[in-house]
């Protein structure tokens, strides 16, 4: 995409400089990494950068809109309402395809967004990396609004960690030492000083959470969310003090409710030339004449799980009349193998990360990761056993 950057990367890439890297980050991080990280970052041309960025604000401007929260009261589960929920989200991850638009240009199209964190720790380490180990000029980078990494940092520590004792703040997983972000985890505790903690491990004093460390009770005066209700259910026999929706003397950063609320329920709240056409099925007297151009997704579900890319007549007749406002169509974007590999072109998806500490009149873009696919999908299923996929990180001029 942006060339000049481009081809001194490629000629400077080879199989044994990757391993290298690949080494360096498990010497880092010993036994932590466990996705797959690509052979290369996304150098993103101007005008690329400008569109992702108005993209953005197209969004923001929907969600923090005064009559949001009421467009939004649906989205939520009776059963997963969690108390206490705050004025408005703390985190923003929003998703794009790059594609190619009608006058030749590339353009973002928006495939999905959450009210949730994604890697932000790990997104202010990989940059890092890759200089270390490539030639990446100084005129590029993953960062926006003028942020360098200590500021960043500073923001991440604003908003996450605020006026606490890091001690008492706690990134909340389940199993966390299990899951396949948990270089992230590690990543956010040396930054920062927030540990993950597994909710087995909180316990309740009245309404006051702690958990204990070194024989020692520490109070949780602020959770850092990480945990999404839908994983809980691959835990049906767990046992635990704490349940999500307990009402308990905490600050939520990241509130479990924005989780529902900002998700694919907002799609078709959203107007944009940068947001495909998106109707909840039960709106749909009929389906649409041109149904192989959708795709259909359940609402309440989390990494691709459910969606179906190649719609029929059936499947939609499959799905009760009283669930068809738990799915969505959304007409599809056509993937722009943009990046060049050293056998080919690589499909991208662009992820722009904002944070909205509560002292911010909105949210704040601040870094991106992006992943590469040669597969019909995004997903690791449909990378398997492919190079120059997998996770990864933008840098802009």
């Amino acid at each position: 995409m942006l060339q000049p950057v481009r081809q001194v990367f490629n000629q400077a890439f080879s199989p044994a400089q990757y391993g290298a890297f690949l080494e360096s980050i498990q010497n880092d991080m010993p036994g932590l990494l466990d996705f797959r990280v690509a052979e290369t970052p996304v150098f993103v041309p101007k005008d690329l950068g400008d569109k992702l960025k108005q993209a953005c604000a197209d969004i923001v401007e929907v969600i923090t809109a005064p009559d949001f929260k009421a467009r939004t009261e649906g989205a939520i589960p009776a059963d997963q309402r969690v108390p206490n929920e705050n004025g408005h989200t703390t985190f923003l991850a929003v998703d794009f395809a790059v594609c190619r638009a009608a006058d030749g240009s590339l353009e973002p199209q928006l495939i999905e967004l959450q009210g949730f964190p994604s890697l932000f720790g790990f997104q202010a380490y990989l940059p890092e990396k890759f200089r270390q180990f490539y030639p990446i000029p100084d005129e590029v980078s993953p960062l926006f609004n003028g942020l360098d990494r200590a500021a960043y940092l500073d923001l991440l520590r604003q908003t996450i960690v605020a006026d606490c004792d890091p001690e008492q703040v706690i990134l909340l997983e389940i199993y966390p030492e299990q899951q396949k972000t948990r270089i992230d985890f590690e990543l956010t505790r040396q930054y920062l000083g927030v540990a993950p903690v597994c909710l087995t491990r909180i316990r309740k004093d009245g309404r006051k959470l702690y958990y204990e460390k070194d024989g020692r009770r520490i109070d949780i005066k602020r959770i850092y969310n990480r945990l999404i209700f839908d994983d809980l259910q691959n835990y049906p026999n767990l046992q635990t003090e704490f349940n999500l929706t307990d009402d308990v003397d905490v600050t939520w950063v990241g509130h479990p409710n924005w989780f529902f609320r900002i998700s694919k329920y907002t799609l078709p709240l959203l107007e944009s030339q940068f947001v495909p056409q998106s109707y909840f099925l039960s709106d749909l007297e009929t389906p649409p004449a041109d149904l192989e151009n959708y795709v259909l997704k359940p609402l309440f579900s989390f990494a691709g799980a459910g969606v179906k890319i190649h719609v029929t007549p059936a499947d939609i007749d499959a799905i009760p009349a009283d669930q068809r406002g738990n799915f969505l169509l959304q007409r599809k974007v056509q993937y722009e193998p943009v990046i060049q590999s050293p056998d080919g072109l690589v499909k991208c998806e662009i992820r722009m990360l904002l944070v909205w500490p509560d002292s911010a009149e909105k949210p704040i873009l601040a870094t991106n990761l992006a992943r590469l696919s040669r597969g019909e999908m995004i997903g690791v299923n449909f990378n398997k056993n492919k190079d120059w996929v997998g996770g990864t990180v933008c840098f802009f001029p």
